[in-house]
């Protein structure tokens, strides 16, 4: 993702949420007589660990390829109707990705559904590491954080939707190709050469006009200790009304990570669901003005020992609430 000025005005309502604790509580009220099911942050961890576990998730990688089969494999175990959309993908430098987005369809012959998004691969190169570190700029980047963490909390979601019906359908996708941008010391010689999975998904999503998506969630960065998920301006711009909804609930739940304010202009995944594929989409990812993206961003410490459970486990568990909730007829 790229953080960019598009010349969007959010149309969020900024507020300061009125919370105080972060920690996951073991049950809570709500407002509809809905049994939302736990979501287990030890077993997102165990997710994130297993992804990493083969390595660095990098398209044409033989630890891609594993991850691939891994991560159909579980969708397939949750009780999704899994397809594999596979596409040769141009980088900024010409380089050819064999990229696949990972797509679990659960209950599929409804109509009326809500589409979660991860991408699932891993930065080439480690371009926010200090300039003077010339061999870890050349590394590739382990990813526990920027993209291992969403597609743990999907995998978990998608585990509770086998096991308790949220009376919708559900699609899960995870986007390749996400993070093959340009580095910082490169001029792209491709146009929107980042979030390749996603433009392609967009532009192919198979929906029709009575199954499309009323609303799309996309998760990135989402298992760093003291995050701020704040709404950005692209997400307050297209999904106004969604996002005000989940950051409601989060702050009802009694989660302040979730800010109500603006969270600057983030070209992520959710731009091109929006723009080219119509679904209002808005992205939980961490990002603070003040600091940018965390400070493992895009470095070699974007690894297993850097991810906060407690994190997964409020992301889970709003997301839950949100989907058994807001989602259902």
């Amino acid at each position: 993702m790229v953080l960019l000025s598009v010349g969007l005005v959010s149309c969020f309502n900024s507020q300061t949420a009125s919370t105080s604790n972060n920690a996951v509580p073991a049950s809570v009220e709500t407002k509809k007589a809905v049994n939302v099911p736990v979501f287990n942050q030890d077993s997102a961890f165990e997710y994130v660990k297993k992804q990493c576990d083969f390595g660095p998730r990098v398209p044409n990688s033989a630890s891609h390829e594993k991850c691939l089969e891994y991560l159909a494999q579980q969708l397939k175990r949750f009780g999704g109707t899994v397809s594999l959309q596979k596409a040769d993908l141009k980088g900024y430098d010409g380089t050819i990705y064999k990229s696949t987005n990972i797509i679990g369809a659960f209950y599929p012959e409804r109509e009326n559904r809500v589409v979660l998004f991860s991408h699932w691969d891993s930065r080439p190169l480690s371009d926010q590491e200090d300039g003077s570190k010339k061999t870890a700029l050349q590394k590739a980047v382990m990813g526990a954080n920027d993209g291992a963490s969403g597609v743990a909390v999907l995998l978990e979601a998608a585990r509770n939707f086998m096991a308790h019906d949220p009376q919708v359908g559900v699609d899960i996708v995870f986007f390749d190709a996400e993070d093959c941008g340009a580095p910082r010391w490169e001029e792209s010689k491709v146009e929107h050469d980042w979030c390749l999975g996603s433009q392609y998904w967009s532009k192919n999503t198979g929906y029709t006009a009575a199954n499309k998506p009323k609303v799309g969630i996309l998760l990135d960065m989402v298992g760093g200790a003291n995050p701020t998920f704040a709404v950005d301006g692209v997400s307050g711009y297209y999904a106004p009304m969604e996002a005000r909804d989940f950051w409601t609930l989060a702050a009802n739940l009694g989660f302040d990570v979730f800010k109500h304010q603006a969270g600057g202009q983030i070209i992520d995944d959710h731009y091109y669901v929006n723009t080219i594929a119509g679904i209002p989409t808005f992205d939980i990812i961490d990002y603070n003005e003040e600091r940018g993206f965390p400070e493992m961003w895009h470095t070699q410490h974007d690894d297993v020992a850097h991810i906060d459970r407690n994190t997964l486990g409020i992301v889970g568990r709003v997301l839950l609430h949100y989907v058994y909730t807001k989602c259902a007829k």
